[in-house]
């Protein structure tokens, strides 16, 4: 059986009306990765609500002019936040999507990347363990915002005066996960399977001995 995402290639290859670079939202016209993510979008529609998808779409042009309407609402989100936001719709829905349900997901985008809220992950950074890279993270953005904030700061400031400051680095972190970006936590080295045992005072003086003979000193 075919995946959905070559089905939906595929289907997007058949599409005759792709979006070509409308305004969006802002004035200015829709980069080539979220038209392609709307081209994406429709295909997946297509595939998952077929008969109702042609029935919405019956009169000669609107497949064309609701894609450049979809991205002009959804041109806030990046095109990550929206291919997440058609699967976890087409997995949900049994009648095909309006366009207010994929903003409305789109608009949860934190949770489609599995990001805990400002609140919960705040609770985690302050609660969690020694060695933090160790700790099972619910997701590396909430290492990297209190790494950002500072362990100490998290340890021992009120909440009042730390928190601020950790949800403004978790806004960062969790901005370039939605963007694609891919954070990863820091890999500690192994320690070796064993240690030499260390040389005796006696064995020391007979390697310096050797030493000195060596270079004649």
């Amino acid at each position: 059986m075919k995946s959905i995402d070559k089905l939906a290639s595929q289907t997007i290859a058949k599409v005759q009306t792709p979006v070509a670079g409308p305004a969006n939202a802002r004035g200015t016209v829709g980069n080539r990765d979220q038209v392609d993510a709307i081209n994406q979008l429709f295909a997946e529609l297509l595939l998952a609500y077929h008969n109702q998808y042609h029935k919405a779409f019956a009169a000669a042009g609107s497949e064309a002019l609701a894609k450049k309407y979809w991205l002009s609402a959804l041109a806030e989100f990046s095109p990550e936040v929206i291919r997440r936001a058609t699967r976890l719709v087409v997995q949900n829905n049994q009648f095909l999507p309006s366009l207010a349900t994929m903003v409305a997901t789109c608009e949860n985008g934190q949770a489609l990347f599995g990001l805990p809220t400002a609140e919960a992950a705040y609770r985690e950074a302050c609660l969690a363990p020694e060695p933090k890279h160790l700790h099972q993270w619910s997701h590396p953005a909430v290492y990297f915002a209190a790494q950002a904030t500072g362990w100490f700061a998290l340890a021992n400031e009120v909440q009042s005066a730390v928190l601020p400051l950790f949800e403004y680095n978790y806004a960062q972190c969790c901005r370039r996960v939605l963007h694609g970006e891919m954070l990863e936590l820091p890999v500690i080295p192994a320690l070796p399977e064993s240690v030499p045992a260390p040389l005796s005072t006696e064995d020391n003086r007979k390697k310096l001995k050797a030493l000195r003979a060596q270079f004649d000193l």
